[in-house]
């Protein structure tokens, strides 16, 4: 089958994904040379056409390297192939090949010509440290929890919460629409408990409920929470998808901050296959208008080791262009003991969420909010 090529004028600017190959060297070239394809025209080699198709639509090979446990394969693509969208972006990045074994998406390298597509986080950094009146120290985070208690009773702990100081209190993941605790109801009391709260002490905490929903339910709970008087809000994008967080960061009429939670994204970091820490709760949660990354911590309940924890406080503050950097909040079985050691690995440019592990450091949970806060006061 002959092709007549069309002419089509391409910009000639493009953007670089670095792979992990998990393979010896003649097989990790030949992956790295499937990837070029398969994540553009999918199509075979000896019939893609020539001409603009065959060099500068299918990926290009700009480096190919050996590392200690495989080799990296930086693959270039033309910036039309993306089309100005989130969604084909990431499918450029991680499609067919998502399928595929002993691939790992290292890291990204955007241009402005991609970056400008995107607005990326509302608030970041500066932007929460404004909104929470904290300009320094690390931000104090919890979650509202067990899953079966009443609406009445998670306010009474946001009261509770925002009274000791915590800055960002917010549902936990499991919290939806239940019958035990709806939506709407614990909504409304726990943003007046927490205003309560900060009429009493003079601290700007905010209380952040969780929108992960159905699609056709999700924008309706991010604009009521706002009209409830929530500070921000908490999506699992896992769930609901990478662009949906993305249109509620950037409707602005909403204009809150996220949070993004990992719910659902586990098997994406985990093993020799997938995307690695850095670049997806990093970089490409950026993109996606998280104001906060929340991921769990090394040493607590799950598996993350300690330089993957650091590479994704890494990926959180990269230099992307307009893209703001964005708060990395260790999470997951983090005691409050913890503390001075983590100030250690992460400095101040960190928001520590702690959960459980407030109610464990003692019987007064007030003085136990305000005891965390004393530990970070230092910067």
């Amino acid at each position: 089958m002959h092709f007549k090529e069309k002419y089509f004028e391409l910009s000639g600017i493009r953007f670089k994904v670095n792979y992990k190959l998990y393979a010896d060297e003649a097989k990790a070239l030949e992956m790295a040379k499937d990837i070029c394809l398969e994540q553009t025209v999918e199509f075979p080699e000896d019939l893609v056409p020539e001409g603009t198709i065959k060099n500068s639509i299918v990926g290009k090979i700009d480096e190919f390297k050996k590392l200690d446990d495989g080799y990296l394969a930086t693959i270039s693509y033309t910036v039309e192939s993306a089309g100005n969208e989130f969604t084909q972006l990431l499918n450029v990045v991680f499609g067919n090949i998502s399928i595929k074994p002993g691939i790992r998406v290292e890291s990204l390298d955007l241009p402005v010509e991609i970056l400008n597509n995107f607005k990326g986080p509302r608030f970041g950094r500066d932007g929460l440290r404004k909104l929470l009146n904290v300009p320094k120290r690390p931000i104090l985070f919890t979650a509202l929890k067990p899953m079966g208690l009443s609406s009445e009773e998670l306010a009474d702990l946001a009261y509770k919460f925002a009274l000791g100081g915590i800055d960002v209190i917010k549902d936990d993941h499991g919290l939806a629409n239940q019958d035990f605790c709806q939506y709407e109801k614990r909504v409304k009391l726990c943003a007046e408990a927490v205003k309560k709260a900060n009429q009493e002490t003079g601290y700007n905490c905010i209380y952040v409920p969780n929108i992960t929903a159905p699609y056709d339910e999700v924008l309706k709970r991010a604009r009521l929470a706002k009209e409830l008087g929530a500070g921000g809000l908490l999506i699992a994008p896992g769930l609901t998808g990478l662009d949906t967080m993305r249109r509620i960061a950037d409707d602005d009429e909403i204009a809150l901050p996220i949070f993004s939670h990992p719910a659902f994204l586990g098997s994406y970091v985990l093993g020799n296959s997938g995307i690695s820490h850095y670049a997806l709760f990093g970089q490409i949660t950026r993109l996606a208008g998280a104001d906060a990354t929340i991921y769990p911590n090394y040493g607590g309940r799950f598996s993350f080791s300690k330089d993957e924890c650091i590479s994704i406080a890494k990926g959180s503050e990269v230099p992307m262009g307009h893209v703001k950097s964005i708060f990395p909040c260790p999470a997951g079985g983090m005691s409050i003991d913890r503390i001075p050691e983590l100030l250690e690995v992460y400095g101040n440019e960190v928001a520590f969420l702690v959960g459980g592990g407030l109610f464990k450091h003692g019987p007064n949970l007030i003085e136990n909010c305000k005891y965390f806060r004393k530990l970070v006061e230092v910067f």
